[in-house]
């Protein structure tokens, strides 16, 4: 742990804030891991529950310019008093101009939503597609060869997406969604996907590029992607066809973006996706343990687009075809860049956050860095960030605006193939797979778990498609040949929060609440469950369709508020075993990551047992817990373990925490304080500590017998060891515990007597290169 030192307070509010109608201009409306709503290692962790939320967005929303000159501010106390209901509010959110001063405009009235030419850049105005169709089934994928290409009748593209994902053209990958999205706007787009990046060969694969390249590491971290908790090399890769290893490098944005440099100079750089996304200002790096700079100053992209991507790639597609440089669009929200030291930052509306060389060497300063930047992402309310790295500036803009309900039906209904690319023959695509028959119904967490970079990513502001819209999937799906009557999956990073959202909307403009769910319910939070039961009712009744079933994790507090929704879930939709997330039992560990209390699990187990008893079906909660979360010791872990043994609980899967960048519980990790408050907290950072408390997530497997007593006589509870009803182990190993034993020490002693190292993620290409710079002597990056 970095020993704190006490420094001045940085203000988040260091710039002069401006009042009036300049003020109100700034007030306006808004994808961690493999687990559920517990997404840490989509930052992460998103969720393998729901893996479209391991990164859904290659660039980062923001609105396109609906003129030549800024709009008059919004007057949101006006406009708010104006609008009769919920339902009106949600579809009016503000259509906002992309003017410098980030000004703000109405987009409804009295009269609700309609939709306008200014939306997604003057899409509708020219299209017919605002509702998903039963008929929006593509024949063909985006081109990712000169063949296809030609195939179009196509001398050259004007975006090219590089991706480190295999090509999969449905609406849950992020390349096939965005790149769907320019098409249909009129734009050449091209998909150069897992390309070899030991070399530029494969970026000039279409020509020099008329626009830009848009880079993603892919729908998950690189990183979490290639290793696991205790920094081990994966074995497979979700996203790759036969779920084969070595198909991108470590950082992949980094070596991506560099050869893009390679393969054309002066061709724009635009770099996004959940890797890139996360790591806009500096952040701490689990895999190298030390603050790293942003990832503007090491991959020298000329933006990076943070959270969705749909607004701000057409915005940027439309400016550039129409002549403008890259300066003019720095207005556009959503975006981040970089400064010269000659070049002075916007002055307006802006917070400046310690500097990196300040957080690189000060816990205290990192801390107050994550606050502020945690308490600006709001978009109804948020403010710009400014960092300092040497003389040189980040420039952060203020979170876009999350979609309308109209234009959510918009792009998932674009025609897809909603197929891997055929290239791919017969290899299956693990991700694809589990999402083939899924449909996503909404973005967006309101949790603000502090492990997890959803709503980070996504935004807390609940974003929902129509029901007619999600209707028009369920057929399109059911009507597939290889459809046999189960839709594996109605939900999104949390199921349970469609529709959900702020009752005061002159309230929500102002909050700057990390959760609307902890430490209690926010009583001004619509919590109504009714819309989405009416979907999943409507969903049953589709024809060819036998079984809907609830996948994605669902919020317990919030379900245990309706009755209907418990007794329609638990008799209807469930497949014999429901994912939760309780993460932990300790009341303080609880309290850090922003979980409700362990009594609320208990309640909706009862409850859900008691349910299942009446329809007359057999079911199984799974619940998740995560292992060497900061705050949880040794023996907040063997209260875990008594808690499992006493409710004949025994997880398959345990989660390791994973430090993503960005997220509120890194900064713990890294600092060991609340970023919050600055009170100490502990972090179990060594890896044999972090080994004893998975081990005790799993006290019943006899491999895990030898680390579980470990951890008993540290902790000095003995009285858990021996043959009692109360005891977690018995006092003689058994026998598989100690073959265990001997095949790890042998695997060892074979390992180090052939002087065989780990193997990296990273090969793959060309024999051992790390892919950054692979005419080297050495894969890794020269130390600055």
């Amino acid at each position: 742990m970095i020993e704190p030192r006490r420094r001045p307070r940085f203000s988040d509010g260091a710039c002069a804030t401006p009042s009036g109608p300049a003020r109100a201009s700034r007030h306006r409306g808004t994808l961690g891991t493999l687990g559920q709503d517990r997404a840490s290692g989509l930052g992460i962790m998103a969720s393998a529950s729901w893996p479209q939320h391991l990164g859904l967005s290659i660039l980062a929303s923001a609105l396109a310019p609906t003129g030549s000159g800024p709009e008059a501010p919004v007057d949101l106390p006006r406009l708010f008093s104006r609008t009769p209901s919920m339902a009106v509010f949600r579809r009016s959110l503000p259509v906002i101009s992309a003017s410098s001063s980030f000004s703000s405009s109405p987009s409804g009235g009295e009269q609700g939503y309609e939709p306008r030419p200014e939306i997604f850049g003057g899409l509708f105005s020219g299209l017919a597609c605002s509702q998903a169709k039963d008929d929006a089934v593509a024949t063909r994928p985006l081109p990712t060869t000169l063949d296809e290409m030609a195939g179009r009748g196509w001398d050259s593209v004007d975006v090219v997406f590089v991706t480190g994902d295999a090509y999969v053209d449905h609406p849950s990958f992020a390349m096939a969604l965005l790149g769907r999205l320019l098409e249909s706007a009129g734009f050449r787009v091209a998909i150069l996907s897992q390309p070899d990046w030991t070399r530029a060969d494969d970026w000039r694969r279409f020509g020099r590029p008329r626009l830009f390249f848009a880079i993603s590491a892919g729908n998950m971290d690189s990183m979490i992607n290639h290793y696991t908790a205790n920094k081990k090399v994966r074995n497979d890769d979700a996203y790759s066809p036969g779920g084969a290893i070595g198909r991108r490098p470590d950082r992949a944005t980094l070596a991506y973006c560099q050869r893009a440099r390679e393969a054309f100079s002066g061709v724009p750089v635009i770099a996004g996706g959940v890797e890139a996304s996360l790591r806009r200002i500096a952040h701490y790096d689990y895999w190298s343990d030390t603050v790293r700079r942003s990832i503007l100053m090491d991959s020298k992209a000329d933006f990076v687009g943070f959270g969705m991507g749909e607004r701000v790639i057409l915005a940027l597609a439309q400016r550039l075809r129409d002549g403008a440089s890259l300066d003019d669009c720095r207005d556009l929200r959503g975006l981040a860049y970089r400064l010269g030291a000659k070049s002075a930052p916007p002055a307006d509306g802006m917070v400046r956050i310690p500097s990196y060389e300040d957080v690189a060497r000060d816990a205290y300063a990192f801390a107050e860095m994550t606050r502020i930047a945690h308490r600006e992402t709001n978009p109804l309310n948020a403010r710009g960030l400014l960092q300092a790295h040497g003389d040189q500036t980040i420039v952060v803009n203020p979170p876009a605006l999350p979609l309308t309900q109209a234009e959510m039906d918009w792009v998932y209904g674009l025609p897809y193939t909603r197929r891997p690319h055929p290239s791919y023959k017969d290899a299956a695509i693990p991700a694809f797979e589990v999402v083939k028959n899924s449909v996503q119904i909404m973005r967006g967490c309101f949790g603000g778990c502090t492990f997890c970079s959803i709503t980070a990513h996504e935004g807390r502001i609940i974003q929902s498609r129509s029901q007619d819209s999600v209707l028009a999937e369920v057929r399109a799906i059911a009507g597939t040949s290889a459809f046999r009557g189960t839709i594996d999956d109605v939900g999104g990073p949390t199921a349970n929060m469609y529709e959900m959202r702020c009752t005061r909307p002159e309230v929500e403009a102002k909050c700057r609440r990390l959760s609307c769910v902890h430490p209690k319910i926010c009583k001004l939070l619509g919590t109504d469950h009714g819309p989405l039961v009416q979907l999943m009712k409507g969903a049953r009744r589709v024809p060819k369709v036998k079984k809907v079933l609830v996948a994605s994790g669902i919020r317990m507090d919030l379900a245990r508020l309706d009755n209907e929704y418990m007794s329609e879930l638990v008799t209807h939709h469930v497949g014999g075993r429901l994912k939760v997330a309780p993460e932990h039992t300790d009341p303080e560990v609880l309290d850090l990551m922003k979980k409700p209390a362990s009594a609320d699990f208990e309640a909706f187990s009862e409850a859900f047992h008691r349910l299942s008893e009446k329809a007359n079906k057999q079911q199984q909660l799974v619940p998740y817990f995560i292992a060497s979360h900061p705050g949880s010791d040794l023996s907040s872990m063997i209260d875990l373990a008594i808690f499992l043994k006493r409710n004949n609980h025994r997880p398959d899967q345990v989660q390791d925490f994973i430090p993503g960048p960005f997220d509120i519980a890194t900064c713990m990790y890294h600092t060991g304080l609340d970023p919050l408050t600055k009170k100490p907290v502990h972090v179990a950072k060594h890896l044999s500590d972090r080994r004893l408390q998975r081990a005790l997530l799993q006290f019943f497997k006899p491999e895990n017998y030898f680390e579980v007593r470990k951890a008993l006589e540290k902790a000095k509870r003995q009285d858990l060891i021996g043959d009692g009803c109360d005891a977690l182990i018995p006092a003689t190993p058994p026998r598989a515990a100690i073959l265990a034993r001997r095949a790890r020490a042998s695997a060892s002693a074979s390992a180090s007597a052939s002087g065989a190292a780990e193997p990296r993620a990273v090969g793959g290409r060309s024999g051992g290169g790390g892919g950054y710079r692979p005419h080297r002597k050495s894969a890794r990056r020269k130390t600055r």
